[in-house]
């Protein structure tokens, strides 16, 4: 895999009542995936699936000049206490609807009509991109190979989202 010209600062937070370090398949494809692409892992957590606590994180996080983009992973479905679409749109100071849509086509192709469940999304807040997946692995794989590799990459054209994170 080529990496990018660009690193960029990255922080993964996996939403999820029950993973832990050693289980969450999810979190450890996405830091793989972005040190392999190039980039740096700025941190690395996992919460509960409590809206509070989510959004404390990621506020932090979106507060840090340290953190330039924001990969989660779960907590985007209908069942039981999936909330990260309530935790973090507010936070939003721009969405980035082409992400959900896109997503969503791409799985589509994979796990047929039940995309529609997916409430995958992304914003821009304080400068900091926020992208949001549902918890599995092949999940985030899709969104991976689908979207944020190419939208991570500095050489990609015609637009990534390096150039809104630096100004360019």
């Amino acid at each position: 895999m080529a990496r990018v010209s660009a690193a960029l600062k990255v922080a993964v937070l996996t939403v999820s009542d029950t993973r832990t370090q050693e289980t969450d398949t999810s979190g450890a494809f996405l830091e793989e995936a972005l040190r392999d692409g190039g980039h740096d892992i700025a941190d690395r957590q996992i919460v509960i699936d409590d809206v509070y606590q989510l959004r404390a994180i990621v506020s932090q996080w979106i507060a840090n000049p340290g953190v330039e983009v924001i990969l989660t992973t779960g907590g985007t479905g209908f069942s039981g206490r999936d909330s990260t679409p309530e935790a973090l749109a507010p936070l939003f100071d721009k969405t980035i609807d082409g992400f959900g849509e896109v997503f969503r086509a791409l799985s589509l192709t994979e796990i047929g009509s039940s995309t529609v469940q997916s409430r995958a999304l992304a914003g821009l807040a304080n400068g900091t991109v926020i992208f949001c997946m549902p918890g599995s692995t092949g999940a985030c794989r899709t969104a991976w190979e689908g979207v944020l590799r190419d939208q991570l990459d500095s050489e990609h054209k015609p637009c990534n989202f390096v150039g809104v994170l630096r100004g360019h």
